[in-house]
């Protein structure tokens, strides 16, 4: 397999499970924090449209989103951590343990989305030795 597709269709899978995660915390009483609630709920969804349009489609904007979603779900978790997010915070790897797996996979799926942009050969145009 093509290693470009590769990396693509794993970090669909990386964001996929960070969907996954965010619709079960949703589900099992995320859904009651204000504000936090509906984040998670619209974390879930959009991870998993992406997640399934990057299987179908290598567009740049797709990844773009893929990053971001990915991205977004990090920042949150940081400022969940630290600062805190309209009121609401948390502490360490809690809960576990899909604090850890969640941080795990939206840190693969970034690594993973990088991958076209690390590899030489794809950058290169053709060398045409003809006239």
């Amino acid at each position: 397999m093509n290693p470009i597709l590769l990396a693509r269709v794993t970090a669909a899978g990386c964001l996929a499970g960070s969907g996954v995660i965010h619709a079960q915390l949703y589900l099992t009483g995320y859904r009651t924090i204000p504000w936090i609630g509906p984040a998670f709920l619209l974390q879930a969804s959009g991870s998993f449209a992406v997640a399934l349009l990057l299987l179908l489609s290598s567009a740049a904007v797709l990844r773009l989103a893929a990053a971001a979603l990915a991205a977004g779900a990090l920042v949150g978790f940081i400022a969940s951590r630290t600062i805190g997010i309209l009121g609401f915070v948390e502490y360490g790897l809690l809960p576990a343990p899909q604090a850890l797996i969640s941080v795990l996979v939206e840190i693969g799926a970034l690594a993973l989305l990088a991958v076209p942009f690390l590899d030489r050969t794809a950058a290169r145009p053709a060398l045409s030795l003809s006239r």
